[in-house]
């Protein structure tokens, strides 16, 4: 039997390890990505498969990722390389996430802004129907109809407030930790020439 050889990172024994098992090293970067290799993307299923993997472990722990492949490594730079190329990458998704939020919020305070003029518009308006009108039913119903349309202005500031920012903060902590775990290559040995 032989010995697969390590490349990268040792993983700490009070470690969360992910596992992926793949044929060769390349496979875990998107093909298309001119980058250098440290700059690299990763393949959309291989971060699909990590990330999700990563949320159903416990935070409690750090995050270990160690790959498997069933060919041997092109070169040894090329698999020391590997680790901070997946580590880079997390943290770039994860500047992309904080810039998510920051849009998000941006466009929570404009929102808001707008529904709140909006809402003082419909409810200065409802009062002063109320006063010009007060015995029609018509305009009891108009008025009515634009005090829920003020409220309705308001969704989505609320919205956005309430529910929507927490799901990307949770992303971004999870990119964080991603960018900070320990990679392991395991690679068969290198086949060695026939002797003569």
């Amino acid at each position: 039997m032989t010995t697969p050889t390590f490349y990268g990172d040792e993983i700490p024994l009070e470690s969360h390890i992910i596992e992926l098992r793949i044929r060769k090293l390349r496979q875990l970067f998107d093909s298309l990505d001119p980058s250098p290799f440290i700059a690299l993307d990763l393949d959309d299923d291989a971060q699909q498969y990590i990330v999700g993997s990563a949320k159903v472990l416990s935070t409690h722990l750090p995050l270990a990722l160690a790959i498997h492949l069933r060919e041997p490594v092109e070169s040894p730079e090329e698999a020391r390389d590997a680790g901070e190329a997946i580590r880079e990458h997390f943290t770039r998704q994860s500047g992309f996430t904080s810039l998510r939020l920051k849009e998000l919020l941006h466009d929570g305070w404009i929102s808001l802004v707008i529904g709140l003029a909006f809402l003082s518009v419909a409810l200065a308006a409802s009062a002063a129907l109320l006063k010009w009108a007060a015995d029609s039913t018509a305009i009891d119903v108009f008025r009515e109809g634009l005090i829920i349309c003020g409220w309705v202005a308001m969704w989505r500031p609320i919205q956005i407030f309430l529910y929507d920012w927490w799901p990307i903060l949770g992303d971004r902590r999870l990119f964080d930790r991603l960018s900070r775990m320990p990679v392991q290559i395991v690679s068969p040995p290198t086949a060695s020439p026939a002797s003569s």
